[in-house]
């Protein structure tokens, strides 16, 4: 079953997919498409945020493994984009993503943390949007208010 939620595919499949990798099933099988979402986002931020840290401390390793957990859950969001529901809107978003991806890689060849925090801002502002969608029936849909 599938839900319209704007610009991302609301199956599921590919967040769940994305998230389940991440490691956290137990809120993950009772989330709402629009909900995992939201978790990816802010797992996104955590690594960057961890990331940051480990660049600060000399971490090579975990700095590196911190930033490609980041890249790997941005390109889940990527992937979960619906092209159908508003092509332009999900075309700017997908370029944005492979815009943030580029970024995190560069940042962990340069050690750049302006770089981290530049992507960590855009992905705060991104989720700030989504958060302030989760209840506009006209976004989201009635059904997915209810379920």
């Amino acid at each position: 079953m599938e839900r319209d939620l704007g610009m991302y595919t609301a199956s599921g499949s590919d967040a769940l997919k994305q998230y389940q990798q991440i490691g956290t099933m137990s809120t993950v099988d009772e989330s709402s498409p629009h909900r995992l979402i939201q978790m990816m986002m802010e797992h996104a931020l955590k690594r960057v945020s961890f990331a940051r840290g480990h660049m600060e401390r000399g971490e090579i390793d975990k700095k590196g493994a911190a930033i490609g957990d980041a890249i790997s859950v941005i390109s889940g969001l990527q992937v979960s984009l619906n092209h159908k529901a508003n092509k332009r809107m999900s075309e700017n978003f997908d370029a944005l993503y492979a815009y943030m991806m580029r970024r995190l890689l560069e940042a962990n060849l340069k050690d750049d943390l302006k770089a981290l925090d530049e992507v960590a801002g855009l992905m705060r502002e991104l989720k700030e949007a989504w958060d302030a969608i989760a209840d506009d029936p006209d976004v989201l849909g009635a059904d997915e208010l209810q379920s």
